[in-house]
């Protein structure tokens, strides 16, 4: 295995939520904080929501693992298909309780006992449910009875739900506005900051290489890779692993950026309908800010085709009118789009901004290759995958109004939609 060549104890990019490899960003750090305090003070109802991948899982089990078994007892739930009775089963086994009757008086009393003693002892007894977001809202109304079960002082059981963004949208229902009313401490977690990111593919080398480094990410990978991912720790765990295979194969010992990019359409080629379900906010931005800087000439489609042959087009002014202006952006985007058929290899003309009838057959091969609708139309969805094929990066040669040399990229208020456009 190619880890085994590098001196790694263990893959250090595997997808399986491990604790040992947790890295608290800032981001998961202040998560981490609102969990300590919420269980410490014993709060009721937490609410931990995030997006696919941001790495909730890892840290309610690091949670669960770190809470002293002396003073806490605890649950964790990740099966949320269960009915209203089968959850309430499923509690009273994880906590070593009678769990096969079929009553839910029963299985409620079992449960109050329980937590009365642990009370009595000073214990606290936390529930964490995993994927809430999946719940039903009879289930939901079953988890709201259980945390009736309290003293005249004190909660006896903290329930921490963790799902997903929908789980807001959720509770937000009129008919689960009791739970809702409950929770007083809620935290959604956010994708790792870019500063981020260069530190999180550091600390997992060093965890499974026994504080080593055998092999490095050059700073210009990680910018592709932090692009590519949006932050998401899962999403950078599997550029990063695709990487150290091709660093294994080629005898490397640094991830240049040609290799990252390679990595990543390589995980684009492999699963390119699921990594489009994935693409993070901000590579749906950064489309958006091409859609912006090129909307005229895209939306505006049968106008361009009449006017092939634009005339030469010079730096703008202050008093420039304003179909100068449109002109001026027209050029620009077409350039941009030019650029990035041409990094993907679908493009070998001229950079001239004309969308050409060359420039609209690259469209039209692209698409093709991409599983797209063959329209020749540089629509949102068109952009949003030819951004992403292009390494998740703007051209490195683009002009000065639309190259994007800050990370983030910084992103204009997007266009408004005209017609279907922004669907293909």
């Amino acid at each position: 295995m190619y880890w085994e060549h590098f001196g790694f104890s263990e893959p250090p990019f595997s997808l399986t939520p491990n604790p040992d490899f947790l890295f608290l960003s800032s981001h998961h750090q202040e998560a981490f904080a609102h969990l300590l305090y919420a269980i410490d003070t014993r709060a009721g109802f937490i609410e931990l929501s995030g997006e696919v991948g941001t790495g909730k899982t890892t840290i309610i089990r690091t949670l669960l693992n770190q809470l002293d078994p002396a003073t806490h007892r605890t649950a964790l739930i990740f099966n949320p298909t269960l009915s209203p009775l089968g959850l309430l089963q499923e509690i009273n086994r994880e906590f070593g309780l009678p769990c096969t009757s079929c009553e839910t008086r029963e299985l409620h009393q079992s449960l109050n006992e329980f937590l009365l003693e642990e009370n009595r002892v000073d214990r606290t007894v936390v529930l964490v449910i995993d994927e809430a977001q999946n719940l039903a809202p009879s289930v939901l109304e079953q988890v709201r009875l259980i945390s009736n079960l309290e003293t005249e002082r004190a909660k006896l059981i903290q329930i921490v739900l963790v799902g997903q963004p929908e789980l807001k949208s959720l509770l937000g229902r009129q008919e689960l506005r009791q739970l809702n009313q409950r929770i007083t401490v809620r935290y959604h977690l956010r994708p790792m900051a870019f500063s981020d990111v260069h530190e999180y593919i550091r600390h997992r080398i060093r965890v499974a290489a026994d504080g080593r480094e055998p092999i490095t990410f050059a700073a210009g990978s990680i910018k592709k890779i932090y692009r590519f991912s949006g932050g998401l720790p899962r999403l950078i765990n599997a550029v990063c692993d695709r990487a150290l295979l091709l660093a294994y194969t080629t005898e490397r010992r640094e991830i240049s950026p040609a290799m990252a990019q390679q990595a990543i359409a390589d995980i684009n080629k492999d699963e390119p309908r699921a990594r489009f379900r994935l693409v993070p906010v901000g590579l749906a931005l950064a489309c958006i800010a091409i859609l912006a800087i090129a909307g005229t000439i895209f939306v505006s489609q049968q106008q361009i085709v009449t006017n092939k042959e634009l005339p030469a087009v010079t730096p703008l002014q202050s008093t420039a009118s304003s179909a100068d202006r449109e002109q001026q952006t027209s050029v620009n985007g077409v350039k941009v789009l030019q650029e990035l058929l041409k990094e993907t290899g679908h493009y070998n003309g001229p950079l001239d901004g004309l969308f050409s009838t060359t420039t609209e057959s690259a469209v039209r091969s692209f698409q093709q290759a991409q599983g797209l609708q063959v329209d020749g139309k540089p629509g949102g969805k068109t952009l949003s995958r030819l951004y992403q094929a292009a390494g998740g990066s703007f051209p490195a040669n683009g002009t000065a109004a639309t190259r994007q040399d800050s990370i983030p990229p910084s992103v204009p208020a997007p266009p408004k939609k005209q017609g279907t456009e922004a669907s293909r």
